[in-house]
């Protein structure tokens, strides 16, 4: 396989291109913050590489998703705007959505299943958006959205497979390789694959030797058993502390199935156990209170879960919307992991 300095790899049918991650990045500048770039020495410790925290935890609605929503909404007509928008969330993405449309005025209806926390419920409420619960999965609470849709004439706002989501989560590549220009390993939470696919466009694109390894718990993870099966498929959800990682990939997935089969080097599950011990790394060493799916790709070198790692790797803090009083029952149970030396 042979890449030029700025193109994907020519196996990979997308219409994406680094050239649309620097458009995103314009666009979105005014309601994304560059996160920082925390180097962690007790994960270097334990992990045997020059670890670092890319703080996504950070962004204004706590999560990543802030990139991918922006850059979407932003390219709408203004027809497409004065009809609304709606979307299918696990949280993140739903609050993302809210916000931005906030911010431009447009009227937003999102659509989440019953499983998804009440903490995002509320501040879904808070952001103004109209709440629709349906279900109790992902593909319950989209099929609702795509209702709306035809209804109402609103804009689907996908929250992985579209290629403005994917080249606004891919802009975190650019800080990366600004930040750390000789990253050589990239952890990743990975779900539907939007931020994935996005930072593994990014990073490739520069060097296609810089390893990404996707990162998701043993729970239903969608994407991973799609990729082994080599066609996407539907598994039921289960209970998990990494709800932002719940929901599936879409029977007819367009974009994200096939860019994180082609670019992902290395898939890790993490036990439950193994995501707490994450969440309770990142609170106790760093004063980070975040989600169970922001803590997988610390569990990754936490427990040195794969062998791709290479010299300077950056694990991705996805997002820190998480209930507090959860936290606080995973940091007590996790006194252990305390110690320091």
């Amino acid at each position: 396989m042979t890449t030029s300095h700025n193109r994907l790899p020519s196996k990979t049918l997308t219409p994406l291109t680094l050239q649309d991650i620097w458009i995103a990045k314009k666009r979105i500048a005014l309601f994304v913050k560059t996160t920082p770039l925390l180097h962690s020495e007790r994960l270097s410790r334990e992990s045997e590489t020059t670890a670092y925290l890319k703080l996504e935890s950070l962004q204004e609605t706590g999560s990543f998703k802030l990139r991918g929503a922006a850059n979407k909404i932003l390219s709408l007509s203004e027809e497409e705007r004065r009809k609304g928008v709606t979307t299918f969330s696990t949280g993140n993405h739903g609050l993302a959505v809210a916000y931005v449309a906030r911010q431009l005025g447009v009227k937003a209806h999102i659509c989440i299943s019953n499983r998804v926390p009440f903490n995002k419920v509320r501040k879904l409420q808070e952001m103004g958006a109209v709440v629709q619960r349906v279900g109790q999965n992902q593909d319950d609470a989209e099929s609702y959205c795509y209702n709306l849709r035809d209804e109402e004439g609103m804009t689907v706002i996908k929250p992985f497979d579209d290629p403005d989501i994917i080249a606004g989560q891919g802009t975190i590549a650019l800080e990366l390789l600004d930040e750390l220009p000789d990253i050589d390993t990239c952890v990743i939470p990975l779900s539907g694959g939007g931020l994935l696919s996005g930072v593994a466009l990014g990073l490739k694109a520069a060097n296609p030797s810089i390893q990404v390894i996707g990162v998701s718990m043993k729970r239903a993870a969608v994407m991973y058993e799609s990729i082994r099966a080599n066609r996407p498929l539907v598994i039921p959800e289960e209970t998990t502390l990494a709800d932002s990682l719940l929901g599936g990939i879409g029977p007819d997935n367009r974009y994200t199935f096939s860019m994180v089969k082609d670019y992902v080097d290395d898939i890790v599950l993490l036990s439950e156990e193994e995501i707490a011990r994450g969440m309770s790394f990142l609170f106790r060493h760093h004063q980070l209170g975040v989600e169970g799916a922001a803590a997988t790709a610390v569990s990754v070198l936490l427990h040195k879960k794969t062998r791709k790692l290479g010299l300077r790797t950056a694990a991705i803090v996805s997002g820190s919307n998480v209930d507090a009083d959860r936290l606080l029952e995973i940091i007590s149970t996790h006194k252990d992991d305390e110690n320091d030396d």
